[in-house]
This record gives C-alpha cells, sequence and structure tokens, in this order.
C-alpha cells in the first residue's frame, strides 16, 4: 500500500541516511583528534584506567625531572671528591718520597702547602648551582681542629661534621585511594674535615723540616697518618658514586615505565589511523548510497499522480 502520509521506505532510508552521518562524524573526529576515546561517552571504563594512568606518567615524569637535579649535585660533588681524592695520593706520594730523601724537605713542604691550597680550590668549587654536598662552608680555618705532632707525627684528626643527609623521592605507588612515596637516603659527605686531615699534616711536616732532626720514624708514621687520610677521601668518593649509580639507575627504571604506561594508555585511547582512514572511505560511499535511497523513497508518492491522470 502506498500513502501519501506515510512513507516508510523514506523514514527507513532516512534513518538509515542518520546512522551513517554519526558514524561518520564519530570517525571523523577520530581522525582529527588521533583518538577513539576521547571522552567518557566514548567508553567509561577505558576513559577512567588511561585518565589514572595519565595521572602516574605525569607524577614519574615529574619525579624523574627532580632526579635529574639531584642527580647533577651528587655528579659535581662526586667529581669534586675525586679530584680531592687525586690530590691526596699526590700528597701521599710525596710523602713517601721523603722517607729516602736525605735533605730537600722544605722544597717537599712547599709542594704538600701548594698541594693543600689545591685541595682547598677544589671544595669551593664543588657545588652545583649552590647546593653544596661537601660542607664547603667549613674550609675557613682548616687547622683548627685537625694537627699532627711535628715530633711523633701523629695526627690528631677532626671530628666529622657533614651537613644533613636528604631523603630524595625516587617513586611513589598508589595504595588504595592514596600514594604511597619511596625515598633514597643520600648522605653528604665533610671533605672540608679531610682537608682539615691534610692541612695539619703539611704542617706538621713544616715543623719537622724546621728541626732538621733525624725523622725515620715521624717521616714513618706521618706517611701512616696520610694514608689512612687518603682512605677516608676514597670512602667519601665512593659514597657519592653509589649514591649517583642509584638515581641513575632510577632514572633508567622510571623512564622505561613512563614509555610502557604511555604505551598501554596508546593501545586503549588511540584511534588506528589505517582502519579509521578506510571506514572513512566506506562510510562516504554509503552516505552517497543512503542518500539517493531516500530521494528514491521521496519520489514514491510522486507515482501516484499518475492514477488520476
Amino acid at each position: 500500500m502506498t500513502s501519501i502520509l506515510t512513507n516508510n521506505s523514506a523514514m527507513n532510508a532516512l534513518s538509515t541516511l542518520r546512522n551513517i552521518n554519526n558514524n561518520l562524524g564519530t570517525t571523523q573526529d577520530r581522525i582529527s583528534s588521533g583518538l577513539k576515546v576521547s571522552s567518557a561517552k566514548d567508553n567509561a571504563a577505558y576513559f577512567q584506567i588511561s585518565e589514572t594512568m595519565k595521572g602516574d606518567s605525569s607524577a614519574y615524569s615529574s619525579i624523574n625531572e627532580g632526579l635529574a637535579l639531584t642527580k647533577n649535585s651528587i655528579a659535581t660533588a662526586r667529581l669534586g671528591a675525586e679530584s680531592f681524592q687525586e690530590l691526596a695520593g699526590q700528597f701521599t706520594e710525596r710523602l713517601a718520597f721523603a722517607q729516602g730523601a736525605k735533605g730537600g724537605f722544605d722544597e717537599i713542604g712547599k709542594e704538600l702547602d701548594e698541594i693543600v691550597k689545591q685541595m682547598t680550590t677544589t671544595i669551593q668549587q664543588s657545588t652545583f648551582n649552590g647546593d653544596d654536598m661537601v660542607n664547603a662552608a667549613g674550609i675557613a680555618d682548616p687547622l683548627a681542629a685537625s694537627t699532627v705532632d711535628g715530633t711523633t707525627g701523629v695526627l690528631t684528626a677532626t671530628a666529622e661534621n657533614p651537613s644533613a643527609a636528604r631523603n630524595v623521592v625516587t617513586g611513589v605507588s598508589r595504595s588504595g585511594g592514596s600514594f604511597a612515596v619511596t625515598t633514597l637516603t643520600v648522605d653528604n659527605v665533610d671533605l672540608s674535615a679531610k682537608l682539615a686531615d691534610f692541612a695539619g699534616l703539611a704542617a706538621g711536616f713544616a715543623g719537622f723540616a724546621a728541626n732538621a732532626t733525624d725523622g725515620e720514624a715521624y717521616l714513618k708514621q706521618v706517611l701512616i697518618e696520610a694514608d689512612k687520610a687518603f682512605a677516608k677521601v676514597t670512602a667519601d668518593a665512593t659514597t657519592l658514586g653509589l649514591a649517583e649509580k642509584s638515581i641513575e639507575n632510577q632514572q633508567t627504571f622510571l623512564s622505561s615505565l613512563v614509555e610502557n604506561i604511555d604505551s598501554g594508555v596508546g593501545s586503549m585511547v588511540d584511534a588506528n589511523m589505517e582502519e579509521e582512514a578506510a571506514r572513512l572511505q566506506a562510510l562516504q560511499v554509503q552516505q552517497q548510497l543512503a542518500t539517493q535511497s531516500l530521494s528514491i523513497a521521496n519520489q514514491g508518492p510522486q507515482n501516484i499522480l499518475s492514477l488520476f491522470r
């Protein structure tokens, strides 16, 4: 039956065209945004999960940036400690040379004093952006604490007073509805105390050289004390090196973690551009066919006129 009031064919064709246009609009949005899930209405579960994971990714990235600054501070302090260690080795070598020397102690003493000056400069320069991890503030009067007996060569060392250790945030993890923060304790070192030790050794050697006495026992003992001081410096350089490596490993882990999270989010919400391009072409053809179908359906009532001719 054909009716001039109700055109079922046209309504069906119009419904089909409307659905095709909606799908075409969705596909065009995906192509323009690159997302198949851009809001909760697209896929509520994926949207919630992806937004949570994006928050985690952002938190890890921020932590990684903070670790970069801390790593730079530690790397600078570690470089200073290693340079100080090298100078301490030179200091010990000069004392070892003095063991077999029959004179020239004044010149050796001058060399020791020069090495101490270089040690002082090294500590002063071992800061990054004002961050001092070697306690350079304590080098004003290194002789105030460490002294060496000019006769026995025994070192009375200054007590170490490193600045407080710092807790570096290295990660966060979700626990229920809150975050649990993980930290790494990084110990500062006190190169100033070691400087005082070497300054005391140099001053003691100068006193020994001035006395011009047979000091075989003194030279033996002062070399032992210098070797002990060198061991302390080595321990400081090792402490800083371990801390730097720990942070470097954590940075590598966080970088990989962020990449994995971002990849997981992408697999849930990113549009497959190859599929969307193919779907767009198909929908455009369907749109043309549906438009023609609607046009044909709308011509149906016109055919009734021929019955009245």
